[in-house]
């Protein structure tokens, strides 16, 4: 019986594409960070690569689902040139200050569950790479070993982190 997926979660806004204050909200200011060859690697070792953002700029109204959308498109479009598939996106819609809690939004830790359990991870064998505490807590809390980098850091930096 085969075992587990093992994954590399990815934070998007400052990991994949460069952060645009506090949030982007149109695909003309998405700019992709050339990360491509990095994910190559962790692609070839083995690694699913799942994106999880907090996109709490929809509950302010400040972007649609579809705008969102085609900022998404545009990211797995762009890296499957380079080779490179991710294969999916979880976001969490959310904003205390407008919906309230919810248990998705990091540093909560369910947008990852929703990964592992959708694509049958080991949290053990897994990471998140994040620009942000929260993400590293995030990830501490699915069980899943955080990697902090500074905005727009690339990711072949911290490559030797990951087995």
């Amino acid at each position: 019986m085969p075992g587990k997926n093992k994954a590399v979660f990815l934070d998007r806004d400052g990991v994949l594409n460069r952060e645009m204050g506090d949030y982007v909200c149109r695909i003309e200011d998405f700019y992709i960070l050339d990360n491509f060859e990095a994910l190559k690697t962790l692609q070839d070792k083995g690694y699913l690569l799942l994106v999880a953002t907090n996109q709490g700029g929809l509950a302010k109204g400040w972007y649609t689902e579809d705008e969102l959308a085609k900022m998404h498109i545009s990211l797995k479009e762009t890296y499957r040139q380079h080779g490179v598939e991710l294969t999916d996106f979880f976001y969490c819609p959310h904003h205390p200050n407008f919906t309230g809690d919810c248990d998705c939004r990091k540093p909560k830790p369910g947008l990852l569950l929703q990964g592992i359990a959708k694509y049958d991870i080991d949290p053990a064998k897994s990471y998140f790479i994040g620009d942000r505490e929260r993400d590293v807590d995030a990830g501490t809390a699915a069980g899943v070993k955080g990697i902090l980098i500074n905005s727009d850091q690339p990711i072949s930096e911290i490559l030797d982190l990951i087995d």
